[in-house]
């Protein structure tokens, strides 16, 4: 069997495969201490919340290392895209993003994904519109993260809509 007739796994949804309705979760991550370094370094968010642990023993309100929302919302991102985009994903149009709570190094998040809007493009009928609700959890089971991106993705085919004769 030659490279080009096996099967790739790990592509992700298409258009036709993200009915309004539909639901899933990712696997969870756990945020370090290293990801919050790393992330704030690297963006220049270099506030004293997150780089300073005098600060944040003596004058935050919160007690541990904690994440940007930005960060949480990236690692989400992270691994929808291992997870649900790969080779179909082609724009990230638009978002509201809510932070609802705090996020600390030693969390696991995970996203839970409802599909609010599927439509074709009108421009480019081998497209699809979808937006989601992403709601993001911590172990506890509090929800800290809230965001709706609409992205355009893959379609299979260009001439109907899913679940049209």
């Amino acid at each position: 069997m030659g490279l080009s007739d096996m099967e790739t796994v790990g592509l992700g949804f298409c258009y036709e495969d993200l009915p309004v309705g539909r639901k899933f979760r990712t696997i969870g991550r756990t945020v370090t201490e290293t990801d919050i370094t790393n992330f704030v370094s690297v963006t220049g968010m270099l506030e004293v919340l997150f780089i300073n642990s005098e600060f944040r023993e003596k004058e935050s309100n919160m007690q541990g290392f904690a994440a940007p929302g930005s960060l949480v919302y990236c690692l989400m991102e992270g691994l929808l895209t291992q997870s649900t985009m790969q080779h179909t994903g082609f724009a990230f149009l638009e978002m509201e993003l809510k932070v609802l709570g705090p996020t600390f190094a030693g969390d696991t998040v995970h996203c839970e994904v409802e599909v609010t809007e599927s439509r074709r493009s009108k421009s480019r009928p081998n497209r699809g519109l979808v937006r989601t609700r992403n709601k993001v959890f911590k172990q506890t089971g509090e929800q800290v993260l809230e965001y709706t991106p609409l992205r355009m993705i893959k379609a299979r085919t260009t001439d109907k809509e899913p679940g049209e004769a």
